[in-house]
């Protein structure tokens, strides 16, 4: 059977022919592995093609590891929250939706070759989103889990449309967990202490193309063990219940300074752990304001100025009045 190869894969073809740097000659190769027509006639082309984009992989990942070469995002923001998934999920597509980031977004898989921040503004708060390069069965980047490891949470994408479900999801859960980063829907009390457990919430992307069967089954293998939001970037549909399910996950509190006799400052929140008290707030206003305090008031939920202890512990959008 003829291959009957297209324009554009002989394009794509010329590319990596034409290319020198390792980067580019992979970029090349995975596209023509994308596109390249899937008949019996190309059967030997496409394992072909994985052999050398495997060899490539393979030769870039000792590469990294002698050299040491890594990737670090500096924290923004109230949290930062990394993108993590399989080939083609639509990480890249949601970053581009929340925030004002330019991802490069395209058909073919590992687009995303290195860390893309962006900023996703929630009410009064912003939080920074980091897509991350896809993960695969055939290829992980060497400092993927230790940015996955600094970060406050992830969103943990899933292609509903996707012929290869679940085990695209598994393989990213395994890898990550096999790296000593696993992700868990709670953070548990107890763990390995050679684990860092990340928050996570799974992302069901592309709903304007899924089936309702497929939404069901994902639901019933991932719904007990993880928060769930679907949205689609192309109706913008769930994005705003994700923003608010994201912001109730990272389990912070807003928090704002009301200096005596007069209105609150609400430009911008102090962002607080859940469960931090007064006390912990004075010092994170000023360490001199913490070590004299005497007690504060506080408006907000039921409490109108009430006096309250050092102890007391604040609440989402409390206004505290900080008295030494």
């Amino acid at each position: 059977m003829p291959a009957n190869l297209t324009p554009q894969y002989r394009a794509a073809e010329a590319r990596f022919k034409a290319a020198h740097a390792p980067d580019e000659r992979r970029a090349a190769l995975e596209e023509m592995l994308a596109i390249i027509p899937k008949h019996k006639g190309t059967e030997k082309m496409q394992a072909d093609l994985k052999r050398r984009l495997a060899r490539l992989r393979q030769e870039e990942e000792v590469r990294t590891a002698k050299h040491g070469h890594s990737f670090k995002v500096e924290p923004e923001g109230a949290a930062q929250i990394v993108l993590l998934g399989p080939p083609n999920c639509g990480k890249s597509s949601l970053l581009a939706a929340l925030t004002h980031a330019e991802p490069a977004v395209a058909e073919y898989p590992f687009t995303t070759t290195r860390p893309q921040p962006g900023m996703l503004g929630f009410e009064d708060v912003h939080i920074q989103l980091v897509d991350l390069p896809p993960v695969a069965t055939e290829h992980m980047d060497l400092w993927l889990p230790g940015l996955v490891r600094g970060a406050d949470a992830a969103l943990l994408l899933v292609d509903p449309t996707s012929a290869d479900l679940p085990e695209d999801v598994e393989v990213v859960r395994q890898r990550l967990a096999a790296a000593r980063v696993p992700l868990v829907g709670e953070l548990p009390e107890d763990s390995d202490p050679r684990d860092t457990p990340i928050a996570t919430v799974m992302v069901v992307t592309k709903t304007d193309r899924a089936r309702e069967g497929d939404l069901a089954v994902l639901a019933e293998l991932y719904g007990p063990e993880y928060p769930m939001a679907q949205i689609s970037v192309v109706t913008r549909a769930g994005l705003d219940a994700l923003k608010v399910l994201v912001w109730r996950r990272l389990q912070l509190v807003r928090v704002y300074s009301k200096p005596p006799g007069k209105p609150a400052d609400r430009s911008e929140p102090f962002v607080l752990p859940f469960g931090y008290t007064v006390a912990d707030f004075a010092e994170r206003v000023h360490r001199e304001v913490a070590e004299k305090l005497q007690f504060a008031r506080v408006w907000g939920g039921k409490l109108e100025g009430q006096r309250v202890a050092r102890d007391f512990e604040l609440r989402d959008r409390d206004m505290v009045e900080l008295h030494v």
